[in-house]
């Protein structure tokens, strides 16, 4: 009787203990869970370092000066033209400070004329192609490049003297002047390999001394500088590589 007695209160404990442990377990907070946030990527920055090639066009204003013998004035007239071609070149980016080379090959038809005021012929220039190897330094904008530029030049040229009556060739020479650049220019990166520009040049020469035939009554010097404004577009070599942080 005793041990039933027991069990009954036993039982009847324990049914009014559970509610209230179940309630205590219903009450416990939810432990939230963690996770790593993923690492932000920071944007590319523009890259102005490696290999390019382009093409260019513009036009070019040369101005030519002759002297009969070197001691005659005959005149100068300015030859102006088209003119077409490509360039080469590398680039190193140090921080905002860009260094290059290049070097640039154009075909050219800068042509003028004038009447010899000592002889009363025609004295004609035609620059048929010149090249420029230059050296470059620039600041960068992140992908806008401002830069200046100088170096080598060389042209070819074809010297023609004419009579001003018949149109009669009196003498024909085709020369090559050296002498040096300096230009200036910006470019602008519209992808990251690709960029569109546009440059301007002076190149002065050395005076050349031209020897024509006897008909063309002896030895001319010519002293000759141009002026350039190309457009350009350039494809680069390679691209940016996004920093992780």
């Amino acid at each position: 009787m005793k041990n039933l007695l027991l069990a009954t209160v036993s039982i009847v404990a324990l049914d009014a203990v559970a509610p209230a442990f179940g309630a205590d377990l219903a009450a416990q907070p939810v432990q939230p869970l963690y996770t790593i946030a993923p690492q932000p990527i920071a944007a590319a920055i523009y890259d102005w370092s490696g290999y390019y090639l382009g093409m260019n066009g513009g036009l070019g204003s040369s101005s030519n000066c002759w002297d009969f013998n070197g001691g005659t004035p005959e005149g100068c007239h300015d030859a102006t033209g088209m003119t077409v071609g490509g360039q080469i070149g590398y680039r190193w980016q140090m921080g905002q400070i860009v260094l290059g080379v290049e070097g640039q090959g154009n075909w050219a038809d800068l042509t003028g004329s004038n009447v010899s005021v000592a002889f009363s012929d025609v004295n004609l220039t035609k620059i048929d192609s010149f090249g420029l190897v230059t050296g470059q330094i620039g600041y960068t904008l992140d992908n806008v490049l401002l830069y200046a530029k100088g170096g080598a030049a060389v042209t070819s040229n074809t010297y023609h003297i004419s009579s001003p009556l018949t149109g009669a060739q009196l003498g024909n020479s085709e020369h090559v002047l050296w002498g040096g650049a300096l230009g200036a220019g910006i470019e602008y990166g519209f992808a990251p390999n690709w960029s569109v520009g546009l440059e301007y040049d002076h190149v002065f020469m050395l005076p050349g001394t031209v020897n024509f035939a006897a008909s063309a009554g002896g030895t001319d010097r010519i002293r000759q500088e141009f002026d350039v404004i190309t457009a350009r577009l350039n494809y680069k070599f390679g691209g940016p590589i996004p920093l992780k942080y």
